[in-house]
């Protein structure tokens, strides 16, 4: 009897030891879940707000449910109620709008965050702005250092092609490098091109061009894979400086409401094929182990190296983390409007032998891409005319000939200029179109003078009848090209309005509301086979959305220019 009196008071102290430890691990602000309780409420509920979900069985709903940084529940407010417990983080967002987090289709990442310290040249005006803003760079720079910066567009200022004269006299100490805004086309002053060895007697390189004098001397100008010359001598920047430009780029990202982004890395025609192999290693992975990523990527790696990315893909899977994710391999038909070099089968106006660059070897490009393809990789390549394009439906069409039918969703990226019979061919096909809708904005006025008003009008930025033909559209900004920013993105999508103009440019091709938000979300990440990850806020998928200052019905009426708050993983991260 003792002993069973002796066992209830034992039985009795300790519940009450587990009760104290309970009631203590509840009272305590500091308290952490004991392990062997399960937690069935939500970290984070939002209420009261228009969510548009970007997935198709449940577009709208008005409250969400949020655990360990993945969606669990959305619906009514009523439907999370239960959800709702001690530690639930409340959101009432009085009807405002939640979107889920933007992608960006198209990203140069370490390159813009790069750009945001050299000299910016974007919103140069006029010859004079041009030589005045170099010209402050030089007061800050010690005899023999590089000045870097981009994003000079001549057609702003009436067309005119800079040249080496118009800065020489003021950087006789300093060589120069500025690249165009589409990446495709830079200006060097003399001393760079000294120092890169190039001189009247230099060769044009394959699917380049060295632009020159009627005297046939280097006007400083070089056109896609002729920029190698002068990008190989560049000093190599320290990885410091590519760390912290990751850091910048996924600040700024966060604070226009993107939360993921397709990066296509530092490969442009003329660049070194190893930069977005060194930025894996030096920056990518350095950011994940030290817990400083901020945004999801999906990485592309140029086509050169296609074997390697196969190595790394059966290596690891095709996600490092949950924030690194190996997307496929990228590579280049043509070169870009702005720059003349992109492929068209008429000439340029005024150009009567300039029909572009076909700026990669086809048998080559083939080839490759074949054997990519074989071995499971998706295949992205940039092509802006009508005939790049072709050629591009042409190979995928041979690559599904060749290896047979898959779930592949080859990708060209840009689509800028098509022929009526190439529109259908991407639905046909599977391909997805990653287009950018902001380029219309710097290359409305630029297509028709260039190729003409009537060219330019039938086969520019053709996105309704993309949609209409079955295609999956995906939008991106092509940044540091454009500013990454999908509101006003979407804005132009929708309305293809230039600056100052009130009537759109091409009315028949403005998309609706929701299939532009759609290209940003969920289209984009089916365009990266991410579509079950992110994408839309459905249960199981990550917690990553935009908080608009607009309710539904001011957001149909007019876009706003800003975002309110950015949250990832279900934590507010901007501002």
């Amino acid at each position: 009897m003792a002993a069973v009196k002796g066992l209830v008071m034992f039985v009795s102290a300790a519940a009450a030891a587990l009760l104290a430890v309970i009631v203590f691990q509840v009272l305590n602000p500091l308290w952490r879940p004991l392990p062997w309780v399960k937690d069935s409420t939500a970290d984070l509920v939002v209420r009261n707000a228009t969510i548009y979900t970007s997935d198709a069985s449940i577009p709208f709903a008005d409250a969400m449910a949020v655990r360990n940084g993945r969606i669990i529940r959305v619906g009514s407010s009523a439907a999370v109620q239960d959800l709702i417990g001690y530690r639930t983080h409340v959101l009432d967002l009085g009807g405002e709008v939640i979107l889920p987090g933007f992608i960006d289709s198209h990203v140069h990442l370490l390159f813009g965050g790069l750009q945001m310290g050299c000299v910016e040249l974007r919103v140069i005006r006029s010859q004079e702005d041009f030589v005045k803003r170099i010209k402050e760079a030089v007061q800050n720079k010690l005899p023999g250092d590089w000045i870097l910066g981009g994003g000079w567009n001549n057609d702003v200022w009436g067309g005119d092609l800079p040249t080496s004269a118009w800065i020489d006299d003021i950087t006789g100490e300093n060589p120069v490098w500025l690249s165009r805004m589409d990446g495709h086309m830079g200006l060097a002053n003399s001393l760079a091109l000294k120092i890169a060895g190039i001189t009247n007697s230099t060769v044009d390189p394959v699917g380049g061009t060295i632009l020159r004098t009627t005297n046939g001397e280097p006007t400083g100008l070089l056109i896609d894979s002729a920029m190698k010359v002068v990008l190989s001598v560049i000093p190599e920047i320290s990885i410091h400086e590519k760390r912290d430009a990751l850091i910048m780029a996924s600040k700024y990202a966060l604070s226009k409401g993107v939360t993921t982004v397709v990066d296509m890395g530092r490969y442009f025609t003329g660049t070194t094929i190893n930069q977005s192999w060194q930025d894996l290693s030096d920056v990518y992975r350095w950011a994940n182990s030290a817990g400083k990523m901020m945004i999801r990527v999906c990485l592309f790696f140029p086509l050169q190296t296609w074997s390697r990315m196969v190595d790394l893909i059966n290596e690891n899977g095709r996600s490092l983390s949950q924030w690194i994710y190996l997307g496929g391999v990228k590579a280049f038909a043509d070169g870009s409007l702005g720059s003349t070099s992109a492929l068209f089968y008429e000439p340029y106006e005024g150009e009567p032998h300039n029909y572009g660059l076909q700026v990669t070897d086809f048998n080559w490009l083939l080839n490759a891409t074949v054997e990519s393809d074989k071995s499971g990789l998706q295949i992205a390549i940039h092509a802006i005319g009508d005939k790049a394009n072709d050629m591009v439906l042409d190979l995928y069409d041979t690559i599904t000939s060749i290896n047979g039918a898959r779930d592949r969703r080859s990708r060209i990226e840009h689509a800028q200029h098509l022929l009526p019979e190439a529109i259908s061919r991407f639905g046909v096909q599977n391909v997805i179109a990653s287009v950018q809708p902001d380029h219309l904005l710097d290359d409305a006025v630029s297509a028709e003078k260039k190729i003409g008003m009537s060219r330019a009008q039938k086969s520019s930025y053709l996105f309704l009848s993309l949609l209409t033909g079955g295609a999956k559209l995906s939008f991106g900004s092509d940044w540091p090209v454009a500013d990454i920013d999908p509101l006003r993105s979407i804005k132009t999508a929708m309305s293809r309005k230039l600056p100052g103009e009130e009537t759109a440019w091409i009315p028949s091709e403005c998309v609706g509301l929701k299939d532009a938000l759609n290209a940003y979300t969920i289209e984009a990440a089916y365009a990266c086979f991410l579509e079950n990850e992110v994408g839309s806020l459905s249960p199981g998928k990550y917690a990553d959305f935009v908080v608009l200052p607009a309710s539904w019905e001011e957001l149909e009426m007019n876009i706003p220019s800003t975002i309110s708050a950015t949250y990832v993983n279900g934590i507010q991260v901007f501002p």
